[in-house]
């Protein structure tokens, strides 16, 4: 459908997620007005505007509506698989020696490098058709799996076709400091200055770059080093995020909110120190129960020190080679539910306006509001919870990303 038409959704049951009520406040037996790519006006059916009610009209059949689902952290573009080293920690090796033997990030940078653009891309697509199925109308991908120039600037190329070749909004992270290359013979201080000096202003001059990123953690970076990078994004206008307390507290968090990061995540080991800081700069936890589940970690994120404070919780994939090859956003929040016990309306608002928020989009997307962009997802459902609630179950009737319907 062109988006130059307009017309309403009829015979719905809205879940606007919207500030506030328990999802947004459900609206029933309620219509949405698409006008070109944005939303017109949502309500009681009933209550049509006189104007509206002319236009073409779409009956749902008593459908829920929720805003088009938004994954929210992702390292979707890669090369290879590790399903070797899954078989490695199964049979005792933690992520950390699997990683310290030459496994995990460095094993894919040796086969993200030795692809081309096209062979990203390629290879990202079904990843990307598995969150699109399941109503996914945003998505970040972050880099991080290149850790040259050359090849991180591939990786978000192949980041910015795919969103070309499908209809879906991505957002670009530079994860530069994701792990030290070989090639600098663990000299992670002489590769941040790398990273800061030499590869983000570059990337960031091509407009490859829409928010910096990085791994705090005894395996990767120390809080000094990104504080170096951060410095850099900050000088070039550019939001930051931070990988954080995944596998111990360094304060990170506490650092990324420092600098008003967007967003924290995993953070399952953040104390109430951090948690308080995040809540000071609004910066978003992101949770990851996929990573969770298969590192079979024990550490829960602080769901309840989150609550306590007013910490937006957002929940996304992860999706990655290593330590989450998920590509189902409704897995993820029935795992978010079943390990971290959130509540389905926190799961929900965890892949909706939350997640807006922690990619910097909220004014725009993440709940069925007038003037946000339409980007809507259509279940065969009878309340949202069952969302989160099912497990390998997909009901989506179609989604609708900038007015177009996607059947």
């Amino acid at each position: 459908m062109s988006t130059s038409q307009k017309y309403v959704l009829t015979n719905i049951t809205i879940a606007p997620m919207s500030e506030g009520e328990r999802y947004g406040g459900l609206i029933e037996n309620g219509a949405i007005a698409i006008e070109g790519d944005k939303i017109a006006w949502v309500g009681i059916a009933d209550q049509l505007p006189e104007g509206i009610s002319a236009w073409d009209q779409r009956d749902l059949k008593g459908a829920l509506v929720t805003p088009g689902l938004i994954d929210c952290h992702t390292h979707l573009v890669y090369g290879g698989n590790r399903a070797n080293e899954f078989e490695m920690r199964l049979e005792g090796a933690s992520y950390e020696e699997v990683a310290r033997a030459g496994g995990g990030i460095l094993s894919t940078m040796n086969a993200t490098r030795a692809a081309s653009v096209e062979e990203l891309v390629q290879s990202a697509l079904p990843r990307l058709d598995a969150l699109l199925a399941e109503g996914v109308t945003t998505l970040e991908i972050k880099s991080g799996y290149g850790l040259n120039l050359e090849a991180e600037r591939n990786m978000l190329r192949a980041a910015r076709q795919l969103a070309e070749l499908r209809h879906v909004n991505i957002k670009t992270t530079f994860l530069g400091a994701h792990a030290t290359p070989p090639e600098f013979n663990g000299d992670a201080d002489a590769y941040i200055q790398h990273v800061a000096n030499d590869m983000l202003p570059a990337l960031a001059s091509e407009g490859l770059v829409d928010a910096v990123d990085g791994f705090c953690e005894g395996i990767a970076f120390s809080p000094d080093q990104m504080s170096i990078v951060f410095d850099a994004a900050k000088s070039l206008g550019l939001p930051i995020k931070l990988h954080a307390e995944q596998l111990s507290n360094l304060g990170g968090a506490k650092l990324a909110a420092e600098y008003g990061a967007l967003s924290a995540d995993h953070l399952e080991y953040l104390d109430e120190d951090g948690v308080k800081a995040m809540a000071k700069a609004d910066t978003v936890a992101v949770v990851l129960p996929g990573a969770f589940y298969t590192l079979r970690e024990t550490q829960m994120p602080p769901i309840d020190l989150f609550r306590k404070h007013n910490v937006r919780m957002a929940v996304a994939t992860d999706s990655n080679p290593g330590s989450s090859p998920m590509t189902s956003l409704l897995l993820a929040m029935n795992m978010a539910a079943t390990l971290f016990r959130l509540t389905p309306e926190e799961a929900l608002r965890g892949v909706t306006l939350n997640a807006a928020k922690a990619l910097g989009l909220d004014s725009q997307k993440g709940s069925i509001t007038a003037g946000k962009q339409a980007d809507l997802a259509v279940w065969r459902v009878q309340h949202p919870a069952e969302l989160t609630y099912r497990i390998g179950f997909n009901p989506i009737e179609m989604s609708i990303h900038g007015g177009n319907i996607r059947d």
